[in-house]
C-alpha cells in the first residue's frame, strides 16, 4: 500500500503553503509537471484555480493525477 502523506511546500500566488501527499503521488505530480513542461508550482497553482473551494488542494492534486492517467493523452 501507499506510504504515509508527507508534507511538503508549494508557492501559490506568491504565497507558501503546505501540501500533504504521499510519495507516490508526488512522484505522479512532478511527472505530470514535467510531461507538461511547466514547474510543479506552475501546475499546482492552475489545479488550485479549477478546483472547488470545498475541496482540498491535497485531493484536488490526487483527482488531477488519477484523471491524468485514466484519460488517453
Amino acid at each position: 500500500m501507499s506510504s504515509r502523506p508527507v508534507k511538503r511546500s508549494l508557492t501559490l500566488k506568491g504565497h507558501r503553503t503546505s501540501v500533504s501527499l504521499e510519495d507516490e503521488f508526488w512522484l505522479a505530480f512532478r511527472e505530470i509537471a514535467q510531461a507538461k513542461e511547466i514547474p510543479i508550482n506552475v501546475l499546482a497553482a492552475e489545479i488550485d484555480v479549477a478546483r472547488d473551494p470545498e475541496i482540498g488542494l491535497a485531493s484536488a492534486i490526487r483527482v488531477f493525477i488519477l484523471k491524468w492517467y485514466r484519460t488517453p493523452n
